[in-house]
């Protein structure tokens, strides 16, 4: 029998500022000690030097994990010019220095060239998948794995000199992008090497530091303190459309039936993700499809409540 009010109820996102020197996967089983919860799961690593937003699902809502991977984020990294590493970080092994650091102008030109599309090849050191085996244990083995470039997109990217080696990126980038791959490239094209000294993520879709609690606040509040921390469910989705159903259009929703545009009376373009409500509880996430000859309508793609 389920406890009232007890944490393995709670069903959400917390918002958690990462401190460095852990992995992603350490804030993971913290809080599943915390809310007393086995469904616990982030949307997007963060390397053990970073800290900053982590977005961490609880509960029911670790069913909306593969819709939040493309979200995009914002990040501040120190940019350190004059070395390499096996990592692209200043964690790994130092495989280059260089004492030529171009100016600032250079460098700022050379920047400048990163906005818009770009190709990245994807580190070794990352929990990317090539033939079935992580790229990370594959490097840590000493063996390198042939990869593909995969495009990113680089919406702002600016720089400020810290000194003669060392520059503070501010960067707003798509899902996949890898900050210290950046970095590593930023220093190749400048002749000189290059590798990220730090990195702090500011905000992963909807949230930013303003919504995000660190573990020590957590580990310090009490059990009802730790789950007003906690968005709902619908918080993900808060940009998407809502629409509210009568009963029986919920029904239907719950039993996997998608809903006519005609017949709702709505008209949102194809792709569209809705929230879909019953009375005033959000229960499903919605795609707009299309039917052919009947129409588009609205697909249930996730339910929330049973």
């Amino acid at each position: 029998m389920k406890r009232k009010n007890k944490p393995d109820l709670v069903s959400g996102v917390i918002v958690i500022d990462k401190h460095p020197g852990v992995t992603s996967h350490r804030i993971v089983q913290i809080l599943r000690k915390l809310y007393d919860s086995p469904r616990v799961g982030h949307t997007g690593t963060l390397d053990p030097l970073a800290t900053g937003v982590l977005p961490v699902l609880i509960g029911r809502a670790v069913k909306a994990s593969e819709f939040l991977l493309s979200s995009d984020k914002d990040y501040e990294a120190v940019l350190r010019l004059g070395i390499s590493t096996d990592t692209q970080d200043i964690t790994g092994q130092i495989l280059s220095t260089n004492e030529n650091i171009p100016n600032e102008a250079a460098v700022q030109k050379i920047i400048a060239g990163f906005l818009g599309d770009i190709q990245q090849l994807p580190p070794m050191y990352s929990a990317i998948k090539v033939g079935g085996k992580k790229l990370l244990d594959a490097a840590r083995e000493g063996v390198i794995i042939e990869r593909e470039t995969r495009p990113v997109h680089i919406e702002t990217l600016t720089a400020e000199k810290i000194n003669d080696r060392e520059y503070k990126l501010f960067v707003q980038c798509s899902k996949g992008t890898y900050i210290r791959t950046l970095c590593a490239d930023i220093g190749d094209k400048l002749g000189c090497g290059g590798a990220m000294a730090a990195l702090r993520r500011t905000r992963s879709g909807l949230f930013d530091l303003t919504h995000s609690h660190t573990i020590e606040e957590l580990e310090k509040a009490s059990i009802e303190e730790r789950i007003s921390m906690v968005h709902p469910c619908e918080s993900l989705f808060s940009d998407c459309p809502m629409i509210h159903l009568n009963d029986f259009e919920a029904k239907l929703i719950r039993g996997g039936t998608e809903l006519y545009q005609k017949k709702l009376k709505t008209d949102f373009s194809l792709g569209t993700r809705i929230r879909l409500y019953q009375k005033e509880l959000f229960f499903a996430l919605g795609e707009v499809r299309d039917y052919g000859d009947r129409g588009t309508a609205i697909k249930p793609i996730r339910l929330f409540v049973l």
